[in-house]
C-alpha cells in the first residue's frame, strides 16, 4: 500500500510525498516511533533510536530556517527497521513546489542511517530510497557524535539544490513553448527515458487541458507539470524520470548544454 502524508490536499500543484508500505510495515504515529526500544550497543555496532534521527533532522531544518511539514512514519520487521518521510518548507512560502525528506534506521544492521532528499523523492521498505540528495552512515562507534554533521551536510546540499531549482523555475516560467515544440518535447521525452509511449496521450491532453489554472500560460513550467501529472503512480520510476525531464528541459531554455 501507499501511505500519504496525513493532511488535506494543498491548494497548490506540488506532488505529495508519498511512503510505500510492502506487507508487513504498518504506517505509525511518532509516538509509536518513540517507544521502539533500542538494542544495546556491542563494540562494533552502536544503533540509535529511530526517533533520534528524526528529531536530529528537524532541529537541522529548523537552524537553517526551515520549516517541517507534514510528517509520515512507518515501521517494519518487528519494529526493527524504520522509514519516514517529511515536506520541508521555506519560512518564505513558495506555493510552486516543496522538498522532501526520506529517513530510514534499522535497529537489525540491515542498512545505515539514511537520508535522502530533492523534490521527488521514494523511499520504501523494500529497501529502495532515491532521491536527489542522499546521505548514509553507518552504525558504528561515533554514530552519534556524527549524525549532526551527516544531517547538516544534507540539508546543505538541499539548500544548494533549492537555489537552483528556483533559478530552474523562474526560466521555465518565462520560456514560452507553442504547441508544435511541445508536441516535438513530448516525443524527445520518449527516447531519453522520461515516459514510455502509452503516456503520450496523457501528457498531451494535460498540456491541452491542464487541470488547474495556474499552468494554463504555454511555457516550460506548464509543460512540466503536464508531464509530473502523467507520471504520477510509479513511485519506483519517478525520481529516475524526473531527473531525465529536467535535463531535457534544462537543455531546451538553454540550462544545460546538450551531451
Amino acid at each position: 500500500m501507499v501511505a500519504m502524508l496525513d493532511h488535506q490536499p494543498p491548494p497548490t500543484k506540488r506532488p505529495r510525498p508519498n511512503l510505500c508500505l510492502h506487507c508487513g510495515a504498518q504506517s505509525v504515529e511518532r509516538k509509536q516511533v518513540h517507544l521502539v526500544p533500542t538494542p544495546r550497543a556491542t563494540e562494533t555496532w552502536t544503533p540509535i533510536p529511530h526517533l533520534e534521527l528524526v528529531t536530529q533532522v528537524e532541529r537541522t531544518l529548523k537552524s537553517n530556517g526551515l520549516v517541517v511539514g507534514t510528517q509520515a512514519h512507518s515501521l517494519t520487521r518487528d519494529n526493527a527497521r524504520y522509514f519516514g518521510l517529511m515536506e520541508v518548507q521555506r519560512e518564505e512560502f513558495d506555493e510552486d513546489y516543496c522538498w522532501v525528506l526520506g529517513l530510514r534506521n534499522s535497529h537489525d544492521k540491515t542498512f545505515p542511517a539514511g537520508i535522502t532528499a530533492g523534490a521527488s523523492v521514494f523511499v520504501c521498505d523494500n529497501l529502495s530510497f532515491s532521491g536527489e540528495v542522499k546521505l548514509a552512515r553507518k552504525h558504528t562507534r561515533f554514530i552519534t557524535r556524527d549524525l549532526p554533521q551527516l544531517v547538516q551536510a544534507a540539508i546543505g546540499k538541499l539548500m544548494d539544490r533549492w537555489h537552483h531549482q528556483d533559478t530552474r523555475l523562474s526560466i521555465y516560467k518565462l520560456t514560452e513553448i507553442e504547441d508544435r515544440t511541445a508536441h516535438d518535447l513530448v516525443v524527445r521525452a520518449t527516447d531519453v527515458g522520461v515516459c514510455p509511449n502509452k503516456l503520450v496521450p496523457r501528457v498531451l491532453r494535460e498540456w491541452r487541458e491542464p487541470r488547474h489554472d495556474a499552468f494554463a500560460p504555454r511555457n516550460a513550467w506548464s509543460l512540466f507539470n503536464a508531464f509530473t501529472e502523467a507520471l504520477k503512480g510509479n513511485l519506483i520510476e519517478l525520481p529516475r524520470r524526473t531527473e531525465a525531464l529536467h535535463g531535457l528541459l534544462d537543455t531546451h531554455v538553454g540550462l544545460a548544454s546538450p551531451s
